[in-house]
């Protein structure tokens, strides 16, 4: 109702109470705040039930929490063993939502049934997850060791990290001082196959149990977040890469789409329908209870209420669907991140949360990757 309140005319708003209220039977909330004392103790008491005394790697992604990507990935670092592996990802996808969050609006955080991980689905963004794992509400420790947000389907590579909803998770964990780690698998829809995700994971997770030993050595590099990006036949690698981001990005494709033809905007035509159709028997109900009230009211001065009639929008409405595609670069500069991809090879990005890596964040990155890279090897 306190939408209404803004849109409505005074009058109409306490005839439409009156109705609302007859319509409910004894329905003495209509109108008034809602207590929100219940609603705050029952989010207090979401907590987990971690073991303190096992380190916490927190992981996220783009594509929403039932993801293979996510799920398979989660099964490995489970099975690494000492660490107590939390789950806080998007309810739905939100792959290409990049930095955004969720403000004026409340989310939803629900457990989700995954073997061996405490996990949290939320009706938010992948930086809300991280946000929210990281605040204290949720989860009862402070501070995860690590953050692995991944394995996204389809490379975050060049300008597309922009857009990344899976690189974001990683940035945001950045910014509040938590190592963290994005992965993307370099999907072809025509090439392929879900069992790519298991690939992925089994080549990435040297370098994720690399990134833990280290970071529990304090010797993992700062100021920077490692994008790695597995090429779309992972078990056909030729080693890692330490690359730089390109400057590569897909074209964005604006396609106009008929109002006839898309189902989504029909439906959405079929429910403002629907909704003028309630407004106007509300407004009919509303009339019928203000002329009701004033016609009982003593006082002759008593100023007549004006009810309002609900305005239709006329205006034409377009449809526009975005969708992007691949364009061929003429930079070949093999350390580049999609060419090291396009070469075989599994590139490692450092990424800074400012827009240029300063010069000493990318020499420490580069000598952290070299040697943790030389170790991989003799594994």
């Amino acid at each position: 109702m306190t939408t209404m309140k803004k849109m409505l005319p005074p009058g109409l708003v306490n005839n439409l109470q009156e109705v609302l209220s007859k319509k409910g039977g004894n329905n003495n909330n209509v109108g008034k705040p809602k207590d929100d004392s219940s609603e705050t103790s029952t989010s207090s008491a979401v907590l987990d039930e971690n073991d303190s005394s096992k380190p916490v790697v927190l992981v996220t992604n783009g594509e929403g929490v039932d993801s293979l990507g996510l799920v398979y990935l989660v099964q490995a670092l489970v099975g690494l063993g000492p660490y107590s592996v939390n789950v806080c990802a998007p309810q739905s996808d939100k792959s290409i939502s990049g930095h955004s969050v969720t403000v004026r609006e409340t989310i939803t955080v629900a457990r989700a049934d995954i073997d061996g991980a405490i996990a949290y689905e939320v009706s938010g963004t992948p930086v809300d997850c991280v946000s929210l794992a990281l605040s204290g509400a949720l989860f009862s420790w402070s501070k995860p060791l690590l953050v692995i947000s991944g394995i996204n389907r389809g490379s975050s590579c060049g300008h597309h990290m922009y857009h990344s909803g899976v690189v974001a998770g990683a940035r945001e964990a950045l910014i509040s001082g938590v190592p963290s780690l994005s992965l993307s698998l370099n999907w072809k829809r025509e090439e392929s196959q879900e069992d790519d995700f298991k690939d992925a994971v089994a080549v990435s997770l040297p370098l994720i149990k690399a990134a833990i030993r280290d970071i529990e050595k304090g010797v993992f590099p700062k100021s920077c977040s490692l994008n790695i990006e597995i090429l779309t036949s992972p078990s056909a690698n030729k080693g890692f890469k330490l690359t730089k981001q390109s400057m590569w990005r897909s074209t964005p494709c604006w396609q106009a789409v008929s109002a006839n033809r898309h189902p989504s905007a029909a439906h959405f035509m079929s429910n403002q329908q629907s909704l003028g159709l309630q407004l106007a028997q509300l407004g009919r109900d509303a009339s019928a209870a203000g002329a009701a009230r004033r016609g009982t009211a003593q006082s002759k001065n008593e100023e007549v209420e004006s009810v309002g009639a609900a305005k239709s929008d006329t205006r034409v409405k377009k449809y526009f669907r975005l969708e992007f595609v691949d364009k061929e670069t003429k930079d070949t500069d093999e350390d580049l991140d999609f060419q090291a991809l396009n070469d075989g090879f599994i590139a490692v990005t450092p990424l800074s949360v400012s827009l240029q890596l300063e010069p000493e964040v990318q020499t420490a990155a580069s000598s952290w990757i070299s040697g943790a890279l030389s170790g991989v090897g003799e594994q």
